[in-house]
């Protein structure tokens, strides 16, 4: 490998190989190398400033280069750098930050469990959810449903919930045990004349019919984010949520809400639960609860959940589960004063106050001629666009442009999608939108 060239761009290509690229075109085309960040932005090696128009991916709260953060991860490391929670050990900042997120849950909470992704604790999530059912003597009730466009990670367990088909394609998923139900996209997909809440009613009887077919005894979880995000930014209608959980109680079905974008503020309220009046039965936390400063997710359960799966682990002697990096000291320190700052700076106010006027420039630039609709809550939005030759395009084409006028934001599908840092400004918020319609006049 000597004939490689030095560049960081050609030694990239040379060893790493990416997520969520065509592999043989990036030999070729290569990757957009980011040197440094500071807040909304991040800058290029040749220097060119961008707005993180994603905050990463949908997860960094607090912007870049937040000084408190680092200063906690040097104090942490130079305290006690890494321990774990296995056989009876525990260390101060897991348990901080686990009592903390039980204060702040929405709902009634009793045990929380880390992880290192959002992927890893959904995955977990099903294992436990299999796990009570053996401890419940129904072996029978193992299956999961989830949602068309939803996402829920990228593991043989969690890819399998995800109902993207990019994310099954050639790797033998979904899992049987993984069924799909209908995506709540009220925008292209309502009949003629149907109103939000007729339309969520619809999706619940779909859930239903569903629920029918597998077999009721059969189903033992849905799982859902409050807000479809890396799908599309899908914002649920009228009573979805209501007539959804409606449909789970009448069957016993344990509902998990992936709050792994929406957590901590996106939706402006601390948890999208609270925005859409969802109880849930476990709820998986992640990408903003650090700003992703550090890798770590959390898995929250009532006790109704945790109370059968205790007891199995009585009867075997053992919980036979356990990750080396779960509740990590430096992670749990960062995400314990990354909590602290969104508190202290409002930040999940900031949100509430600031939506109204993303969500104008989004309304603004709906009617683009490039743009067919728009969809958006919070500070999380997406521009569906009209496909321009072969559908699904649109959205990487619009990516591509908004790169040019200095805005980073993801394409899915035909549609292009943005959520800023929480710390954005109404004045960054202006320049940002003002970019995006550059870009898509760029389109023609």
């Amino acid at each position: 490998m000597s004939d490689i060239p030095n560049s960081i761009e050609a030694r990239d290509r040379a060893y790493q190989l990416h997520p969520l690229v065509d592999l043989r075109r990036h030999e070729t085309t290569g990757s957009l190398v980011i040197d440094r960040g500071e807040g909304v932005y991040v800058f290029d090696t040749d220097g060119k400033r961008y707005f993180e128009g994603l905050a990463g991916l949908w997860s960094v709260a607090l912007g870049f280069g937040e000084k408190r953060l680092g200063e906690v991860a040097k104090a942490q490391m130079d305290k006690l750098p890494y321990y774990h929670i296995f056989s009876h050990k525990t260390h101060g900042p897991s348990v901080e930050l686990a009592e903390k997120l039980i204060q702040i849950a929405p709902v009634p909470m009793s045990k929380v469990h880390f992880t290192s992704s959002g992927s890893e604790a959904n995955d977990l999530v099903v294992k436990l959810c299999w796990y009570r059912s053996n401890a419940l003597g129904k072996p029978d009730k193992k299956k999961i449903i989830g949602r068309i466009k939803g996402y829920h990670g990228v593991t043989i367990a969690a890819g399998s919930i995800t109902g993207l088909a990019r994310n099954h394609a050639s790797f033998d998923l979904p899992l049987d045990r993984m069924k799909h139900t209908a995506c709540p996209d009220y925008g292209s997909m309502a009949l003629p004349g149907e109103s939000e809440a007729e339309f969520s009613l619809r999706m619940a009887d779909d859930l239903e019919k569903l629920i029918l077919e597998e077999g009721p005894d059969t189903i033992a979880a849905f799982f859902g984010e409050p807000v479809m995000g890396s799908g599309g930014v899908y914002v649920p209608p009228e009573n979805y949520w209501q007539e959804i959980q409606r449909v789970l109680r009448k069957y016993d079905v344990l509902l998990v809400a992936d709050e792994v974008i929406t957590g901590f503020g996106r939706t402006g309220n601390m948890f999208g639960s609270t925005t859409f009046g969802i109880e849930p039965d476990v709820m998986v936390v992640s990408k903003q609860m650090a700003s992703s400063y550090m890798p770590i997710a959390a898995i929250l359960m009532n006790e109704g959940f945790y109370a059968p799966i205790a007891d199995e682990s009585a009867r075997i002697g053992v919980f036979g589960h356990g990750y080396t990096a779960s509740g990590h000291p430096v992670a749990t320190a960062v995400s314990l004063e990354n909590i602290k700052i969104i508190e202290e700076r409002d930040l999940v106010g900031n949100c509430r106050r600031l939506s109204p006027r993303f969500l104008a420039h989004l309304d603004d630039l709906a009617r683009h001629p490039k743009v067919k609709l728009r969809r958006g809550i919070g500070l999380i939005g997406a521009l569906e666009l009209h496909p321009d030759g072969e559908p699904g395009r649109a959205g990487a084409a619009m990516a591509s442009a908004a790169l040019e006028e200095g805005v980073i934001g993801r394409s899915v599908g035909d549609a292009f999608c943005l959520c800023p840092p929480l710390i954005i400004t109404a004045d960054e918020i202006d320049a940002m939108f003002a970019a995006v319609g550059r870009a898509l006049d760029r389109l023609g």
